[in-house]
């Protein structure tokens, strides 16, 4: 059982080997990733895998103790003595190292998913394989490996053993060392003593994998050089690169090479609060996340990176209309259909898990403005044809102009009812006046009048029925009036300018009214249809952040930016929420939606000269765009 440290600090680690006590759930801040752009696993600081899916972020859990301490399944290498352990990653990289200290010596365990050049894949298969390489330090130290794989969200395997190679449910695992069965827990075992410079490797891989395998060692050379030759594309210098960095690579991670598309988060079900029932599926693709998503990794630089999302939205998307959903699997063979796992009790209790995400029949009338408005700025930045796509894009833009005065769910996909929300009417305005500065600089084919006003119409009405003089801010939707931080997005995305008055009331407003802290919530008030208080939205801090550099108080921003810098894990990720009170990560981790908000805001000071530096044609780009950076410039229509 790990027990609680500061942060930072090594924890103790109970014997991996008897006497046993059943373990506590670990805090997600004791967790690191890894991945290879197929799939990603959770390894804690203590050397135990407790969440991995082969061969997809969406496939069935193989490891699942994240989810429930006895039938989830999990992969331990550890001393047979009580120990302390603390983990970081290689410089630059998302190979994962973790120290491990007893009273007899230490050992190091790399952990890394095998990178393998994708012109060499046979889809459906993920590439390469999961290892882990243990190497003793000093003294010698008894460790203990104990595999015990629960596939298909908790199944117990049949295990076929030949010496070092145990192969069950079309996954095989090899040794160093032969294994043995635990008939009691069903579980395999091996045990072996390290001294320094022993080094021996773990390998876990599909038994039908049409690969041939490097050594460890060259695995291990080859995702380090993949690693940092990706990290070193970004173009962001300054005092928060380490910081961007790691968010890059996370983000990097969460994409699902073979299909172009990015997950949102590679987890379910974990809690957003404790004991509650806002447990969800995130390892799908929702267009709004995605498109937030690779708008960061070109705010950051990486411009020469391909960028598949678009080819991945023009074939699986279809947007034509309602046609257009808000989330999508990964793949075509995906499943979206909501389920719960009844027979997982759920992270600390929580429960119900669920597999799946119902949100994928709503109507969201934002997602076609994050959609237009990374394909805009992907454009400006030289990086994508959109005329590639335009005739996916045309009969988009053609009914939004058309339904843009209808109401939906919603950016926070409430399972109470539909509204006009006035992010999601601001969002319907980006998408159009992105439309028509495509289409008119371009000479593409589109009712480009019909287009602009529309436009002109929806930025009328919002700045009538959307203000709320009660509030002295813009409200969360016509019919409600409330606060809603998604509205600190306003001057971001080109509808407002930062400084204009009532900007800077809703900024003072949201400080007010959904700040516990320093860290924001979503909103207090909200049609939902769910039950008991969630987290502070880390996502939302950031967007606060942001709001105020635009709005001029870059000093002040720089604090709040510093302060939530520190609220990330020693390994420097962030899952979806955080309580403003015990300050634990809450919700699926780490979370895209979070680490986009660690580049943008360290773009955005940069961009407005207050610290750090961003490439020249980035800032060009940016500033033609006018969104991403710090910039607030009017877009072509706005008016006063």
């Amino acid at each position: 059982m790990t027990t609680p440290q500061a942060p930072g600090q090594p924890a103790a680690i109970a014997p991996a080997a008897p006497p046993k006590s059943r373990p506590d759930f670990l805090p997600l801040a004791d967790y690191g990733i890894i991945g290879n752009c197929h799939t990603a696993a959770l390894v804690s600081r203590a050397g135990s895998i407790d969440w991995l899916c082969l061969p997809r972020f969406d496939s069935p859990s193989l490891f699942a103790r994240i989810l429930d301490l006895d039938q989830g399944g999990f992969w331990a290498i550890q001393p047979s003595l009580p120990c302390t352990s603390e983990h970081r990653y290689i410089d630059h990289t998302n190979v994962l190292e973790t120290t491990l200290r007893c009273a007899t010596g230490s050992v190091t365990l790399l952990d890394f998913m095998e990178i393998v050049n994708s012109e060499e894949i046979s889809y459906p298969q993920a590439p390469g394989r999961l290892i882990r390489m243990v190497e003793g330090v000093e003294g010698a130290v008894e460790m203990v490996c104990t595999c015990a794989p629960r596939p298909g969200y908790g199944g117990l395997p049949a295990f076929d053993i030949v010496g070092p190679v145990a192969e069950f449910d079309g996954f095989r695992v090899v040794a160093p060392t032969d294994w043995r069965v635990n008939t009691a827990d069903h579980t395999l075992i091996t045990q072996f003593t390290l001294r320094p410079g022993d080094r021996l490797c773990f390998a876990l891989e599909m038994e039908d994998s049409p690969l041939p395998h490097d050594s460890p060692a060259a695995a291990l050379d080859g995702a380090i050089a993949f690693w940092q030759n990706w990290a070193n594309q970004c173009t962001y210098h300054g005092p928060y690169r380490e910081a961007v960095l790691r968010s890059a690579m996370v983000l990097k991670l969460m994409s699902y090479s073979p299909t172009g598309a990015i997950v949102a988060a590679p987890t379910t079900s974990l809690p957003e609060v404790i004991g509650g029932d806002r447990n969800w599926d995130y390892r799908f693709t929702w267009i709004r996340d995605a498109s937030f998503t690779l708008y960061a990794l070109l705010m950051a630089g990486y411009f020469n990176d391909h960028h598949p999302f678009f080819t991945w939205l023009a074939n699986t998307a279809q947007l034509e209309g309602t046609d257009t959903r808000i989330l999508y699997p990964i793949t075509a063979e995906g499943q979206v259909v909501e389920k719960t796992l009844d027979q997982f009790q759920g992270y600390r209790d929580s429960h119900p898990v669920r597999i799946g995400n119902k949100a994928v029949s709503q109507v969201q009338l934002d997602v076609y403005g994050e959609v237009l408005s990374a394909l805009h700025f992907a454009w400006k930045t030289d990086k994508y044809d959109p005329t590639e796509i335009w005739d996916d894009i045309r009969p988009m833009l053609d009914w939004l102009a058309s339904h843009w005065h209808h109401s939906d769910h919603g950016i926070w996909e409430v399972r109470g009812g539909q509204r006009n929300f006035v992010y999601s009417k601001v969002m319907a305005w980006v998408a159009l006046d992105a439309g028509v500065d495509m289409a008119s600089n371009l000479s593409l084919a589109g009712d480009v009048a019909r287009w602009q006003e529309a436009r002109d119409a929806i930025r009328a009405e919002v700045l009538e029925k959307g203000w709320s003089e009660k509030l002295g801010a813009f409200k969360q939707s016509y019919e409600d009036e409330v606060l809603d931080a998604a509205n600190l997005l306003l001057p971001a995305m080109g509808f407002i300018d930062g400084t204009d008055p009532r900007m800077v009331s809703t900024v003072d407003a949201t400080i007010a009214g959904l700040v516990t802290n320093g860290l924001c919530y979503r909103y207090h008030t909200a049609p939902e249809g769910l039950h008991g208080q969630e987290g502070a939205f880390v996502l939302c801090t950031f967007w606060l952040i942001n709001a105020l550099i635009l709005a001029g108080r870059t000093d002040e921003a720089c604090a709040w930016f510093e302060q939530m810098l520190d609220r990330s894990t020693p390994l420097g990720l962030f899952a979806e929420e955080i309580d403003p009170h015990s300050g634990q990560h809450l919700g699926n981790f780490p979370q895209a939606f979070s680490h986009l908000g660690v580049i943008n805001v360290a773009v955005s000071l940069a961009h407005v000269g207050h610290t750090g530096s961003v490439d020249s044609h980035h800032r060009a780009a940016a500033d033609a765009a006018g969104r991403g950076g710090g910039g607030a410039k009017k877009r072509q229509g706005e008016q006063q």
